[in-house]
């Protein structure tokens, strides 16, 4: 099978039908073989009934209902598992993305060896000061630590080999990140195009004030699985080291001016050195704790799903 072509959504009844037609335009128009997986990630609306209808029709469209709303890169996840295309392609289900740009990035990954291709939304008819100045934060704190030269991270259209998504953990809010998922996993060659972006036809966004906060934490936490993700001890190991130097530090220092300098002055007890020596080490073997249960639960942790299916079709 030539492409997989999966569409997590949320309430978004009013525009499957419409980006079904697109799809299966553009697919036919090419020659490609190829599937549909739209995720209904706990919708409240219509759309599950809508994607069983146009199942029923087109024996290219499989679905997979979750039990409710656990979240896109649940449903990423779960579809980059069922995906069966050589090339695989994300996208949102609320007409923004255009499925015109499948065929370049197809060619992209087929015939220019990406990797992954993440589609740049140049231009955008999104709101400026609720999504478009957030997005180039989070763009340009991305490129920062993770030296991926991308403009639009979390841009919903992507292209990826077969072989990344089967590779990749999605997890969390981590969908932001992919690319830098992939690249922490060996996948190097990343580019991307500029792609059309539309203005939402229906319904409205997703986006929210806590999304911009979340952004910002899971970026924090995958450049810290990035760097010490398999290696937690050499972390938490040197914060501890130096904790405990610090410590040992002060309490020579303490012992040596106890007995040598001042025999006669106040007790050690009495002196906040001695405090700051007792409180340094107590931390630093905090952290050297933490370093050896970080070590344990990376051999012993067992991989576990974060969502339950209600329904499928066509799988």
């Amino acid at each position: 099978m030539d492409i997989s072509v999966i569409i997590p959504l949320l309430n978004e009844s009013d525009s499957l039908i419409e980006l079904h037609s697109s799809i299966r335009k553009i697919m036919t128009s090419k020659s490609f073989t190829y599937e549909v997986i739209f995720i209904d990630d706990g919708s409240s609306d219509n759309s599950w009934d809508i994607i069983n209808q146009l199942s029923e029709k087109d024996e290219f469209v499989k679905g997979i209902r979750f039990l409710k709303n656990y979240g896109k890169s649940q449903a990423l996840h779960i579809g980059f598992l069922k995906a069966k295309g050589n090339v695989v392609f994300t996208m949102d289900a609320d007409l923004q993305d255009d499925p015109q740009e499948i065929p370049e990035l197809y060619h992209m990954i087929i015939n220019e060896k990406y990797d992954l291709v993440s589609g740049w939304k140049k231009k955008r008819y999104d709101s400026v000061l609720f999504k478009n100045i957030p997005s180039k934060i989070f763009n340009f704190a991305a490129r920062l630590t993770s030296g991926i030269k991308l403009n639009d991270f979390n841009c919903g259209l992507k292209a990826y080999n077969a072989e990344v998504v089967k590779n990749i953990e999605v997890y969390g809010e981590m969908h932001r990140y992919i690319p830098v998922l992939a690249k922490n996993e060996g996948f190097n060659k990343i580019g991307q195009k500029v792609v059309k972006h539309r203005a939402r036809k229906y319904g409205k966004t997703k986006f929210g004030p806590s999304r911009f906060i979340h952004g910002f934490l899971d970026l924090t936490t995958i450049w810290f699985i990035s760097k010490f993700g398999k290696r937690p001890m050499h972390l938490f190991g040197r914060i501890g080291f130096l904790m405990l130097l610090i410590g040992f530090l002060f309490a020579a220092y303490l012992g040596y001016d106890k007995l040598f300098i001042n025999p006669d002055a106040r007790l050690i007890t009495e002196r906040p050195e001695f405090y700051i020596s007792l409180a340094t080490m107590i931390i630093g073997s905090q952290f050297f704790a933490m370093g050896f249960i970080g070590e344990l639960i990376l051999r012993y942790n067992k991989t576990k799903t974060h969502y339950r299916v209600r329904q499928e079709v066509n799988l």
